[in-house]
């Protein structure tokens, strides 16, 4: 199912969870990533371009639901260790944030603007917005980490520190910021397909290289 309306992007994330235990690092990451679909939807009527944030969200969750299939290289590092016991479940979510933004984010913003039929800039309605999602993120991120670690997915006392030390390696809004930055330049490659691909297939490893740091086992 090609998801068409976040309706149907919830739905299938319900359906991931239902699939899986708990603990699998794509379950860790899919709860987050759905908490966070959940706080950007309620808030969508305090958007400037609406359209625009809503398509975004769509093309953003197919690149996830695409990798979970026929996964790119910045995708590996968590499906090749979902299962591994001394990573802990905060770790996968991170992990998978920093696939799906680095990565997926870049990609998604130039589909959405192209097929809208509009401009990838700095100073439109739409980059306001973008903008605007960022404390929607970081509170929510803050809270679902809280859950990760005092819920029924807590870990350890003595692991606490170890998993800090991980968690202080990731900024969302960092990340939004070199996701828009990574758009911009695919943007301007889409008369070169061949340079394009290039710069993604690079910056696809850079991704994932950077999540197999946070799967450092700290349990």
């Amino acid at each position: 199912m090609e998801p068409r309306t976040i309706a149907d992007v919830v739905e299938l994330m319900r359906a991931i969870l239902d699939d899986l235990s708990p603990r699998d690092g794509v379950a860790c990451f899919t709860r987050l990533y759905l908490a966070v679909t959940d706080a950007v939807n309620d808030a969508k009527g305090s958007f400037a371009a609406p359209a625009f944030l809503r398509q975004l969200d769509v093309r953003f969750a197919d690149l996830y639901f695409h990798a979970l299939v026929d996964p790119p290289r910045a995708w590996a590092p968590l499906l090749e260790a979902r299962a591994r016991p001394r990573v802990a479940p905060i770790q996968f979510a991170l992990c998978g944030i920093n696939a799906h933004i680095n990565r997926d984010l870049p990609v998604a913003l130039v589909e959405t603007c192209t097929e809208l039929g509009i401009e990838l800039s700095r100073h439109g309605p739409e980059r306001a917005d973008y903008l605007a999602v960022n404390p929607l993120l970081v509170s929510t991120e803050a809270r679902v980490k809280k859950e990760f670690l005092t819920g029924e997915l807590a870990i350890a006392d003595e692991a606490l520190q170890k998993v800090d030390d991980v968690i202080a390696m990731w900024n969302v809004e960092r990340a939004r910021d070199a996701a828009w930055a990574n758009a911009e330049t695919l943007w301007s490659l889409r008369s070169s397909p061949d340079l394009a691909a290039a710069f993604l297939h690079a910056l696809d490893g850079m991704v994932g290289f950077a999540g197999r740091g946070l799967l450092v086992p700290t349990m």
